[in-house]
This record gives structure tokens, sequence and C-alpha cells, in this order.
């Protein structure tokens, strides 16, 4: 264990958890966009930094991705913390001034109108779709393409996937809602993908539940036995 101050409070913690954890669990809020629980954090939005102090050197560090260190003392609302905070929000505002998620987090800095140009785009590049794809579903349909201002959140070649399985998971942990997914009948949509699926119908209760393809994929992937997804988890219980 570690011991350590947050806003006053002397806490311990255990070694090596990330300090965004630990803020929160002692009843600290530090906002997030680009992180997820069910992912490795990646530090990509910032909105998470704090103020760190060890001896007599504060620096702003992110904390999703910073380890809790013996003796720290940690600032959440700091002025400079609230800065920097200000700063991300402008700069996404400006990227993203069609967005409510973004904009309505925003205002909550005090962010109205952004000093940037806006770019009119619906991804904050926060690597949550293509992670998600990766580290939880294990397919890797998706990742972040080319550098700098031209990077994207996209599909190989930016075509179809051909590894996709249209579990929606990137659509379900995006924060900007830009993914696009949408149902109709038996088929469902990725917009941002180019991507369709047929869904497959319960017998039972005539409801479409899941794309046939992620079904397959499950089924031959865990050695499933056959006909064990022929019905609905709500009329299978």
């Amino acid at each position: 264990m570690v011991n350590l101050t947050i806003n006053g409070k002397k806490v311990q913690a255990q070694k090596g958890e990330m300090l965004l954890q630990v803020c929160r669990d002692n009843g600290f809020n530090i906002p997030t966009l680009c992180h997820n629980d069910a992912v490795e954090p990646d530090g990509r939005c910032r909105l998470c930094s704090v103020e760190v102090t060890e001896g007599n050197s504060p620096r702003i560090v992110v904390s999703c991705h910073f380890p809790v260190k013996d003796g720290i003392d940690v600032q959440t609302a700091s002025p400079r913390v609230m800065a920097v905070r200000k700063l991300v929000m402008e700069l996404l505002a400006a990227r993203c001034p069609d967005k409510p998620q973004i904009t309505g987090f925003a205002r909550t800095f005090g962010v109205t109108e952004p000093r940037y140009k806006p770019s009119y785009d619906d991804c904050i590049l926060c690597g949550l779709c293509a992670r998600v794809c990766s580290e939880v579903v294990g397919v890797n349909a998706l990742s972040l393409v080319n550098r700098g201002s031209t990077k994207w959140a996209a599909t190989p070649f930016y075509e179809a996937s051909k590894d996709c399985i249209g579990c929606g998971s990137c659509a379900y942990v995006c924060p900007t809602d830009c993914i696009g997914m949408e149902q109709e009948g038996d088929r469902r949509f990725f917009r941002k993908w180019k991507t369709e699926f047929k869904m497959k119908s319960c017998p039972v209760c005539g409801e479409y539940w899941a794309p046939e393809y992620q079904l397959e994929y499950i089924q031959k992937k865990w050695k499933l036995p056959e006909g064990f997804f022929d019905t609905c988890p709500t009329c299978r219980s």
C-alpha cells in the first residue's frame, strides 16, 4: 500500500493503481471522455488531468495513466487543472461544434464560444472504438489511421471490414455517437464503417436480437453446440 493526499485528505491505495480510480474511489469526481473500465487507459482526451506534487515539484499529469506513488499530493480541481480542462473542452468543442454531447459538456467548464475555428468533425479521436474492438471483442476490425491532423478512426482502406462482426461495441462506447449504428427490420447498419449485417430473429418472440455473423463467430470461437443461439436470451431463460 502507498500513502498519498488528495485535496487535503490522506488516503491509502494499492501500489500500481491508477490515480483516476483512486480519486473516484475516495469520492473525488474527475471528468473523462476517453476512459472506459472495459479497456486499458490511453490518456487521449486529457480531461482527467490533475496536479501532482512530488517533493517541491508540482506538475500536471493524466490521472487515468498515472500510477499512484507514496507521498504525493494531488489536487483535482486547482486553478491549473481547471485551466487545462477548459482548454481541452475549447479544442473539442471547436472540433465537434455540432455534437451536443461535447458542447453540453463544454458548457460545464464555461466554454460557450470556442476561440478556435470550428472543423465540424464528429469524432474526438478518443480511440475507444478501436480499443474495445481489439481488447474486448478481439477482432481488430478498427484502428486509428494516419497521423496528425489527418488521423481518423477507420476500417482498413476505409472499406467495409471483413473482420467486423456487427456487435456494436464500438457504438456503445463512443462518447459522441458518431458511428451511426441503426437498425431497420432485419438489418443492422453502421454508417461510419459502411457495413451491414443481417439480424437473427427469435422463433419464440419474433424479435431481431443479434447479428447472425456475430453469433456464428461466438459459436465457433467458444465451440458452442449447434443451435445454441436459436432463441434469444430472454426466451431461453
